[in-house]
């Protein structure tokens, strides 16, 4: 398994919330999407986010998912690692259907049904690709309905930024971070901050666990060991 692939399986090891997104230069999509779950009416308006792997896509939609649980709302969950959709059931609050430009027919018949049946009941659409719905290879009749709502596209954090994020929640906890380290663990992990914020809490607890300093033989040491 490679370093990367290890920084994702740490990234995933909790759940990401709307709180712990870096907003950056994709503010206005989290302020609605705050919105939108914080409101005890949910508009029933689709939504739809596109851009590029590690631009926050699957964070946000499982942000939302969480902050409904949260919130004693079940929610219907596509993605295109589901070969075989369940059939949508009346007790989802919203759908949330991530990558769908990865959908296979079968799987863009399930999401057509659940949209419908989820506009009929005024439930919420959630939905994520890597591509603006125009340019969605689906067909037209789901394609149309995941472009006519709201549609956002999420821009991945530039160096810096991730840098400066990163620098941030290092001080946070009281952890230096030298400039090598620092590039180490951005020229070698995620592009995802998400990711890169469980890394650095996998650190802190490794570093005080081996009362060592943390550098770049201390990270690859904890990766060794995971």
């Amino acid at each position: 398994m490679t370093m990367k692939q290890l920084a994702l399986d740490i990234g995933l090891a909790r759940a990401p919330t709307l709180a712990s997104f870096f907003a950056g230069p994709n503010e206005a999509a989290l302020r609605h999407l705050l919105l939108w779950t914080g409101s005890p009416t949910r508009s029933p308006v689709p939504t739809y986010l596109w851009g590029a792997a590690g631009s926050g896509k699957t964070h946000l939609l499982k942000a939302v998912e969480e902050s409904l649980r949260e919130q004693g709302a079940a929610a219907g969950w596509l993605d295109a690692s589901i070969a075989e959709p369940p059939p949508f059931d009346e007790r989802w609050a919203v759908v949330l259907m991530d990558d769908v430009h990865l959908y296979t027919a079968v799987q863009q018949h399930a999401a057509f049904s659940w949209f419908v049946q989820a506009q009929a009941l005024q439930r919420g659409v959630l939905a994520a690709g890597g591509f603006p719905p125009s340019h969605l290879k689906l067909r037209e009749d789901l394609r149309t309905r995941l472009g006519w709502g709201h549609v956002f596209q999420l821009q991945v954090p530039s160096e810096p930024e991730r840098r400066a994020v990163l620098r941030q929640s290092a001080d946070a906890r009281g952890i230096f971070l030298s400039d090598e380290v620092m590039d180490f663990i951005l020229k070698r992990f995620s592009r995802d901050l998400g990711s890169l914020m469980q890394l650095l809490d996998h650190l802190d607890a490794y570093a005080l666990q081996t009362q060592r300093a943390v550098t770049i033989p201390l990270v690859k040491s904890m990766l060794e060991n995971q």
